[in-house]
């Protein structure tokens, strides 16, 4: 996997803020979202951008998917988690598809302490699900 250069110095100043074993997860989770969106059909440019301060990454060209926000869950706690649109029903549906594999915050996040390999597995199929929410909620209204 190759890891990819960040072009945003805002970007690359809020990874600086956090501590370093949270910084690790977190360019872990970036690379991550970077490869699935790389790796999905209709996907297209992904921006990466802050949103509420949070880095986030959106669908430029086509609109296909909701944005995703990456965070650590509190303060000093060293979970991280993945937000979504409130409006979505991602959380929900994954909460129903994985019930155990993580923890989740009402219909807008996907937390963690540690990814091991399957939960990694996984968060691709969530991540995947993200940036083409748009996509398969036009697919299904045609």
């Amino acid at each position: 996997m190759n890891v990819q250069v960040i072009d945003n110095p805002e970007i690359q100043y809020v990874f600086d803020q956090y501590a370093e074993k949270t910084r690790q997860k977190l360019m872990r989770l970036r690379q991550l979202i970077l490869t699935v969106a790389s790796e999905t059909e209709g996907v297209g440019t992904i921006e990466e951008t802050l949103k509420w301060g949070q880095i986030s990454y959106l669908t430029h060209n086509p609109k296909s998917g909701t944005t995703i926000r990456i965070d650590e869950y509190q303060p000093d706690t060293q979970q991280i988690a993945c937000f979504v649109h409130c409006q979505t029903n991602l959380v929900d549906t994954f909460r129903h598809m994985y019930p155990d594999a993580f923890r989740y915050e009402g219909n807008r996040a996907v937390i963690w302490d540690e990814l091991d390999e399957v939960q990694g597995d996984v968060l691709k199929q969530f991540i995947e699900l993200a940036l083409t929410y748009h996509q398969r909620k036009r697919g299904a209204l045609q």
